[in-house]
């Protein structure tokens, strides 16, 4: 079962590069804080928009480390190296859908944020370890009396304002993002969780009942 995880965490920081790749091809609609900031330092200081999603969430998993560094595991820099380059990948086959200047690309940046906010819950689900954001986020819950939900929502909100005046992607969807990612992210969480548990479960009664 613990290849099994390993697969489905991995299949899932799959699933949310490709995500990220296809919302960034209509990125002028707006994308998420983080990756507002990813595409502002892209365009000012070169690179690509995946490896400036590497150094973030690599400084924020040195910040962790000094903070609360039981959030840090084999996962979260799994996570933290992986992300970027996938989506750097699919961006680089320049297969994925093109802006059209139409109402398509609101249909191409939904697509986006479903497909994120599946692969969000399943790497998750698979409990390999949280991402370095996740992690960043309740370390700064720990430290102060905050919540996690309002520690997101202020370190976002400065992520946010820093890639806004960096020239980043800041439009209508950047703030409607979360409304949708959210829920399916929960329910894509819920299906794949329920899913280990039980393949785990019968995992174990097969094994008993081979020793018995």
């Amino acid at each position: 079962m613990k290849i099994f995880r390993y697969c489905l965490f991995f299949a899932g920081l799959t699933l949310f590069g490709l995500g990220n790749a296809i919302a960034v091809n209509v990125k002028f609609l707006g994308l998420h804080p983080w990756e507002v900031l990813n595409v502002a330092l892209f365009q000012h200081f070169g690179l690509t928009i995946g490896t400036w999603g590497v150094v973030c969430g690599l400084v924020l998993i040195i910040i962790s480390f000094f903070t609360a560094r039981k959030y840090i595991n084999i996962g979260t820099f799994l996570n933290a190296i992986s992300i970027g380059p996938i989506m750097d990948f699919f961006l680089w086959l320049d297969i994925l859908p093109k802006a059209t200047n139409t109402w398509v690309d609101y249909m191409i940046l939904l697509s986006g944020i479903v497909v994120t906010g599946i692969g969000g819950g399943m790497y998750v689900a698979a409990g390999i370890g949280a991402g370095p954001r996740d992690g960043f986020m309740l370390s700064i819950s720990d430290r102060t009396r905050l919540s996690v939900s309002q520690a997101r929502m202020i370190v976002e909100s400065l992520v946010l304002v820093v890639g806004f005046l960096l020239g980043g992607p800041v439009f209508i969807a950047t703030f409607v993002y979360t409304f949708i990612q959210s829920p399916v992210f929960q329910r894509s969480l819920t299906i794949i969780k329920n899913l280990v548990e039980t393949l785990e479960k019968k995992h174990t009664q097969t094994r008993e009942g081979i020793y018995l």
